[in-house]
């Protein structure tokens, strides 16, 4: 069984974790949810968003919680701009790293952007072209790769089609998004197995939310693949707003056990990021999503 001796895990809860999130979160829980993001160490932190507040309120703060993260060396910040406005803001924010997103599925790229997916790929192409001449690197998210809440399954070559034209256009690593949590462990090896033809297995990452209780398993079954990059949000927060019954991002804290119990370095401090997770959890009064950090909570 050869298993990665080293996995990065992409922490995208300030991002992704929080932007459905009903109440206000101040600046300042913003950026200390970073600060101890960073002390646990983590190495990439998706930051914000940069796009318009009418349609993510919560993200409006994005270019001053940028300003006033305490940024560690060796640590990547990244945010999310979904359009040449969205990159131009992200830039004048000082960001070194940007995301853009595009869907497996035409019903749910229309009603999460509300266009389809090859005018989402022709929004990319002046941001690929802008993020090149500024030294910005780009990264893409696919998303629905494993099912769609509209149009249910999702064939693998249609996420290859996806995955590929990113790749095609620059971003350094395609994300895979399983939205909706649906995936199983055999469908996560069959997606890799298709996109892999096209897109170097380092070059890929996997984004499992936990719906089904799958996320877990499929992130055992992508490592047993080859891939070595995992998107997860601590304290298991996040969600989203397209896709009715989709739960959290899978936990950075459930991820993290894991990844130890194989004996897979990542450099990070779990009891750091433990209570990273509880004090965001308490800031939002809300229960932690993570059962590892449940569990060492009823042992202590």
């Amino acid at each position: 069984m050869n298993l990665p001796k080293h996995v990065r895990l992409v922490e995208v809860g300030p991002r992704d974790g929080l932007q459905n999130e009903q109440q206000p979160i101040s600046v300042i829980d913003k950026v200390r949810l970073v600060d101890d993001l960073s002390a646990s160490g983590l190495s990439y932190i998706e930051v914000g968003s940069f796009v318009s507040p009418k349609w993510v309120p919560q993200m409006a703060g994005s270019a001053e919680v940028f300003a006033h993260i305490q940024q560690q060396p060796g640590v990547t910040y990244a945010a999310l701009a979904p359009n040449l406005r969205g990159f131009e803001a992200a830039l004048e924010a000082g960001v070194k790293e940007v995301a853009v997103f595009a869907a497996a599925s035409e019903t749910f790229s229309h009603k999460n952007i509300n266009c389809s997916i090859a005018e989402s790929l022709e929004r990319f192409a002046p941001l690929m072209d802008a993020a090149k001449q500024q030294g910005v690197r780009v990264r893409g998210y696919v998303s629905c790769v494993l099912g769609c809440p509209y149009d249910g399954s999702v064939p693998p070559e249609q996420v290859a089609s996806v995955a590929r034209e990113l790749f095609a256009m620059g971003c350094y690593e395609v994300s895979l998004g399983d939205t909706i949590g649906a995936g199983t462990a055999g469908d996560t090896r069959r997606l890799i197995e298709v996109v892999g033809r096209d897109i170097p297995r380092d070059k890929l990452a996997g984004h499992f939310h936990d719906t089904y209780g799958q996320a877990l398993t499929n992130i055992y079954a992508s490592l047993l693949e080859g891939i070595s990059v995992f998107d997860s949000s601590v304290a298991g927060l996040g969600g989203c707003p397209y896709a009715k019954g989709a739960t959290g991002n899978v936990a950075t804290e459930d991820v993290l056990y894991l990844l130890n119990g194989l004996g897979i370095d990542t450099g990070i401090d779990m009891a750091k990021l433990i209570a990273t997770g509880q004090r965001i959890c308490t800031v939002l009064d809300k229960p932690n999503g993570s059962r590892v950090a449940r569990a060492r909570q009823a042992h202590a």
